[in-house]
């Protein structure tokens, strides 16, 4: 059985040599990577809704109904992702709950 040896860590003056040697070498670098800008998207609301969302933006002074939707859209997503990752803890921990109660009863044969 071979093990592999832990990569030897390399300073920041170690690495800032690498990567000077390395700048006027094109041998050295990939491709450029071209990143576009996503495009904004549009959603459709009913308009009662919107008109509603339009006074709410108003009464919390937003300096515009789009900004306040995305502010309200941004804070809704976060309480849903910890929502979500709460709940795949807590199925995790059943999960390994039901698996210590297995061992625990095999252990008892």
């Amino acid at each position: 059985m071979t093990t592999k040896k832990p990569a030897k860590r390399l300073t920041e003056e170690e690495i800032d040599r690498a990567v000077t040697t390395q700048a006027d070498n094109d041998s050295a670098w990939g491709k450029p990577v071209r990143v576009k800008k996503p495009k904004m998207s549009s959603l459709t609301i009913p308009a009662d809704l919107a008109a509603r969302a339009a006074f709410l933006a108003r009464l919390h002074r937003s300096s515009g109904l789009d900004e306040w939707v995305a502010h309200i859209l941004r804070e809704r997503i976060q309480l849903e992702e910890a929502a979500f990752d709460e709940a795949k803890r807590g199925l995790s921990r059943k999960r390994g709950a039901g698996r210590s109660m297995r061992r625990t009863a095999k252990s008892r044969r």
